[in-house]
């Protein structure tokens, strides 16, 4: 029996990042399933996985933590190199610049762009000797427009399109691709408490959207249907921003 390609998807205990979970098992990978700390939802998660027929390893630790993903990861990746990454793992700290605390600026960058560092560096050297891989970062319309009371996260997310696209040109030749999906209004936990009534009349597709139609994109880029993309921007946003 052929032995399943791996998929590490980091923030995967819920919302988008459990989609995308569930859609790479159902494509046959076998995912290292990344939380901090839902051991719950992270459980549930890869439960589902399961008993849809698929693999799933959890893995707790902090992406932020340079200290922690090495300890989680090395000992891995000496085993096996994953063909897949999905750098997902996010969170924000709304807040006008003016009254944002130290805190809230350096913890959101910490998670989204120092997290991008220390997995991508442990997981793309181990690519290049492979001389395969796809790298997917989850990025945001805040990161491509600009959303007023977002400073950080929108700086968060314009940082890792540059970093897709630096990082794609970098590694090209090794037939490492890397692209990035960027979701706009999506139903998650992030969205739960927005004014809807005052946001979706300036979606031209008149809805949020679901977790599955960001995780169909991103199983898209994984396959071998897309071998010829790389260093790319996908949004997934009604339209709202074209």
């Amino acid at each position: 029996m052929q032995k399943r390609q791996i998929a590490l998807v980091t923030g995967a205990s819920k919302g988008i990042g459990a989609a995308i979970a569930r859609e790479l098992a159902a494509d046959g990978f076998h995912v290292w399933l990344n939380y901090r700390s839902d051991r719950q939802a992270a459980q549930q998660v890869a439960e589902q996985v399961e008993t849809a027929g698929g693999e799933c390893t959890p893995l707790p630790f902090d992406v932020a933590d340079a200290q922690a993903t090495a300890t989680a990861l090395e000992p891995l990746l000496k085993e096996q190199v994953p063909f897949v990454l999905v750098n997902n793992a996010g969170f924000a700290r709304d807040g006008i610049m003016a009254m944002m605390s130290q805190s809230d600026w350096e913890n959101v960058l910490a998670v989204h762009l120092n997290g991008f560092f220390n997995v991508t560096r442990l997981v793309v050297a181990r690519m290049l000797k492979k001389r395969q891989g796809r790298i997917i970062n989850i990025v945001s319309t805040s990161g491509e427009s600009g959303v007023a009371g977002q400073v950080n996260y929108s700086a968060a997310k314009a940082g890792l399109i540059g970093a897709t696209r630096s990082l794609a040109a970098e590694v090209g030749r090794r037939n490492i691709l890397v692209n990035a999906v960027s979701p706009g209004f999506i139903a998650t936990d992030m969205t739960e408490e927005l004014p809807l009534e005052r946001i979706l009349p300036l979606i031209p597709l008149g809805r949020i959207g679901e977790p599955e139609e960001v995780s169909g994109l991103v199983g898209f880029l994984c396959s071998e249907r897309a071998s010829y993309i790389t260093g790319q921007v996908f949004a997934v946003n009604g339209g709202i921003h074209i």
